[in-house]
């Protein structure tokens, strides 16, 4: 699970590790991981409730509700409790519904404030945070994975896009499209490059959400100066289109002044085979 942890995020966890010895714990409870995390990027809940003396105030509400004992040798072997792997399953689990290509410590924090009822989630929450604030900030942030690829290859363009399409960053996904460029959504309409950019995360919500993936099923046109490519969307699924859980995505992709431009999205639903009776 920790490889895909970044630096600072597996730092939070050696140092919950520490804060545990130093509390005569025999494993690594909530309260250590929230130790740890303010060791580590204190950063965070600065932007988060302001300059205020956090770290102090949790040591001490943690140090009121416990007994330190002996400090235990860091050699010794610590297992997470059960409410720990929790926080750090849920970690995953947030960084996946985000589209980031790792765990962060901000995952960690979502994941502690999730974990309802242990010690480290109840410090946090009775400081103001919510885990639907911090996850609304999450959304909102630019994805630190994300970065547009070179476009030197129309098939990376292409999949640079669709993968975008996951956390709806309208304001890095808009460059993808000529400036000519439609969309025809399932229903037919047709939408211009500005109607794109005005309802973008309308547009395309179906893509963003957690289940949704897709698959390059052909690319009918692959040249030097055009590329089209049909894509098979599953689980797109909204409320409304309860019989439209499957599209089909005709892409095509114009090669200007050394880019691939997105010139045509041309979206159709798709009925299951056993769906059709």
């Amino acid at each position: 699970m920790f490889e895909v942890y970044n630096e600072k995020a597996r730092r939070v966890i050696f140092f919950a590790r520490f804060e545990a010895s130093q509390y005569d714990s025999r494993s690594i409870e909530t309260e250590h991981l929230l130790l740890g995390l303010l060791r580590e990027d204190p950063a965070l809940f600065g932007r988060l409730l302001g300059p205020t003396s956090v770290a102090k105030d949790v040591r001490s509400e943690i140090e009121r509700q416990i007994t330190p004992g002996e400090r235990i040798p860091t050699s010794v072997e610590m297992p997470l409790t059960a409410e720990s792997k929790q926080v750090l399953n849920l970690a995953v689990e947030e960084s996946k519904r985000l589209g980031h290509g790792h765990v962060g410590t901000e995952h960690i924090l979502v994941g502690l404030l999730s974990v309802e009822g242990s010690l480290g989630a109840r410090l946090l929450l009775e400081r103001g945070l919510k885990p639907e604030v911090v996850r609304e900030q999450l959304a909102r942030a630019p994805n630190p994975d994300y970065k547009r690829r070179p476009a030197t290859d129309a098939s990376l363009t292409l999949n640079s896009f669709l993968a975008g399409l996951k956390w709806l960053n309208s304001a890095d996904l808009i460059s993808f499209f000529a400036k000519n460029a439609e969309c025809i959504d399932t229903s037919g309409k047709i939408w211009n490059r500005e109607d794109i950019w005005k309802g973008f995360e309308t547009l395309f919500a179906p893509y963003a959400k957690k289940n949704a993936r897709y698959d390059v099923e052909a690319t009918p046109a692959d040249t030097s100066e055009v590329f089209i490519a049909n894509v098979l969307w599953q689980n797109a699924l909204l409320a409304s289109e309860q019989r439209a859980w499957m599209h089909r995505m005709s892409v095509v992709l114009v090669l200007e002044s050394g880019e691939w431009q997105i010139h045509l999205v041309h979206v159709t639903p798709v009925q299951p085979p056993y769906a059709a009776a």
